[in-house]
């Protein structure tokens, strides 16, 4: 069998599979992590028939390698730095602050654009279940990780449909379930194991997150669950 999904959708719903213990309960919530993780959460939360919503997490990339993450930053402050990265590569301090200072404003841009408005949820006693569309180094998932247990949910769920099995060991003891379909090896880059890759915008963003919120999605998801 292949290990690459056809696409985002087919990943969300090869995920939601082993995520059925979670179907049906009214104490569940799915956080998508913009921008991929989004359309795999939102399959998630439909066959579940659980509410979503958008979690943002920022990487900061290493400068002049931007793909590179050398940490994160996530909604509510949450700033994460690998020092390890940062000590074998020579950035900074000076480094750190500018390219921190950079994507905090595209931080609150996304925070504007996908919230429109609206309040993040409550989390107090509710199970989070977040998803990304796949886990490499894992910072910028150990970043919401962080800014999440600030919120003190009852319990963190951590889903990706493909990740590196060495993440998924690092992000484990961090939470209290992790979910990681496939681990293939080497794992190399995320977008090796979709045959579809291609970028989400904010535009499909704010589209899904205003259909998982109609009340003909709702309907829709508690008919599959009959």
């Amino acid at each position: 069998m292949s290990l690459r999904f056809r696409n985002r959708i087919e990943a969300g719903r090869t995920l939601a599979g082993h995520l059925t213990a979670y179907a049906g309960r009214n104490d569940v919530l799915v956080l998508g992590l913009p921008r991929g993780g989004v359309p795999v959460a939102a399959e998630v939360a439909r066959r579940l028939a659980a509410p979503l919503d958008v979690f943002v997490v920022r990487k900061l990339g290493v400068p002049g390698h931007p793909e590179f993450a050398m940490g994160a930053l996530a909604s509510g402050g949450i700033r994460l730095v690998d020092p390890k990265v940062v000590r074998d590569l020579g950035v900074t301090d000076e480094e750190i602050e500018r390219a921190t200072a950079v994507e905090l404003r595209e931080l609150a841009r996304r925070e504007r654009t996908y919230r429109a408005g609206r309040e993040f949820p409550e989390l107090g006693d509710r199970i989070v279940i977040i998803v990304d569309d796949g886990l490499a180094t894992g910072s910028t998932m150990q970043a919401a990780i962080a800014a999440l247990r600030e919120k003190r949910p009852r319990k963190i769920v951590v889903a990706a449909p493909v990740a590196a099995a060495e993440t998924c060991a690092k992000l484990g003891p961090l939470v209290d379930q992790i979910v990681c379909v496939r681990t293939p090896d080497p794992f190399l880059a995320v977008g090796l194991w979709y045959e579809d890759f291609s970028e989400t915008t904010d535009a499909e963003i704010h589209e899904i997150l205003a259909t998982a919120g109609s009340p003909s999605a709702a309907g829709t998801m508690q008919g599959e669950l009959r």
